[in-house]
């Protein structure tokens, strides 16, 4: 289909009309990137972003009690993380069913659990789109979300920001969060169930046996990896008939760093600076972090999916480039 030329709207986005193929579209953007053209597309249920008119990942609001990037795809063209419990897919684990693809949130907030979805736990609700837009270098989606408890009343806000790139043999995306205590004090608690998450393909992990392996910047792999401190870690493994995998670098600048990690053999891959007596093994440390009323922390991450492992990858280099990149 023939792209028409862009036009400049008020707010300084650029607005393509709306051809771009997607039922239901609001509003198309379109920017060239090194690793081919990136758009941003908002629909119904959020935000569909695009790389040379296939998809990357899809900003979904309303599929479950958080927002949720799924799928998400890699370089080579396959998706990096499961797609359970939104789709089934042959040969996938169909456990924990709040491991959505890639997410933010918490098990203990205020005492709420926002990480399960068991009985009473939390639900975080997109409120507004504060950006979508796509330029020469980048496509970017901006939001603000409210923390609600089970009974609805609001905990807190976030506002997040998620910048996405694409070379010929990588991908990133951006996930700045800054939380804010806007209704009065925050606990975040000591907890492992948290906080910045994904959950690899199970054919990726290292339980099934077929080549999937972690390893962090301090050189600990697999089941060595886990609750420790570190600036980056790597997920790879064997997807679509090669090894790819998926990197999530700590900026310097972001709360804790360099974060400590809830990875796990079985899939899960997450970043929580918060639970470290679980961590530790002990009662004697209080990762938890309080927050007076307007005071907020924020949490840097640059997420990298690439072929190979992590040397091949370049995940080091990468983590090095990503730290001298300033932050306020």
């Amino acid at each position: 289909m023939r792209r028409q030329r862009a036009m400049s709207g008020a707010s300084g986005m650029t607005y393509l009309p709306a051809v771009c193929g997607l039922a239901g579209a609001l509003i198309c953007l379109a920017g060239k990137a090194a690793g081919g053209e990136l758009a941003a597309t908002r629909h119904d249920g959020g935000v569909r972003i695009e790389v040379d008119g296939k998809l990357f990942a899809d900003y979904l609001i309303s599929r479950g009690p958080k927002p949720i990037l799924w799928p998400v795809i890699g370089p080579s063209g396959v998706e990096l993380t499961r797609a359970y419990p939104m789709r089934l897919r042959e040969g996938e684990k169909q456990d924990h069913p709040h491991q959505r693809s890639m997410w933010f949130t918490h098990g203990s907030v205020n005492g709420i659990d926002f990480w399960s979805e068991n009985e009473g736990h939390g639900t975080i609700v997109h409120r507004e789109f504060l950006e979508v837009s796509a330029g020469s270098e980048a496509a970017v989606i901006a939001a603000r979300n409210d923390w609600l408890g089970p009974d609805g009343t609001k905990q807190c806000e976030d506002e997040r920001r998620l910048v996405f790139r694409a070379g010929e043999d990588w991908r990133t995306i951006d996930f700045e969060i800054t939380v804010r205590a806007s209704e009065g004090p925050v606990v975040f608690g000591d907890t492992k169930e948290g906080t910045f998450g994904l959950r690899v393909p199970t054919v990726m992990d290292v339980n099934s046996g077929l080549g999937g392996k972690i390893v962090n910047s301090e050189g600990r792999t697999n089941e060595q990896a886990w609750g420790q401190p570190a600036a980056w870690v790597d997920y790879h493994g064997p997807v679509g008939g090669e090894v790819v995998g998926v990197a999530i670098l700590n900026h310097p600048s972001s709360f804790r760093f360099p974060t400590t990690w809830h990875v796990r053999t079985y899939g899960l891959f997450a970043a929580n600076p918060f639970g470290l007596s679980d961590f530790r093994g002990t009662k004697e440390v209080d990762g938890s972090h309080r927050l007076e009323p307007g005071e907020s922390f924020t949490l840097r991450y640059r997420v990298l999916l690439h072929r190979g492992d992590e040397v091949q990858g370049k995940v080091a280099e990468a983590f090095a480039a990503y730290a001298q990149e300033k932050r306020q």
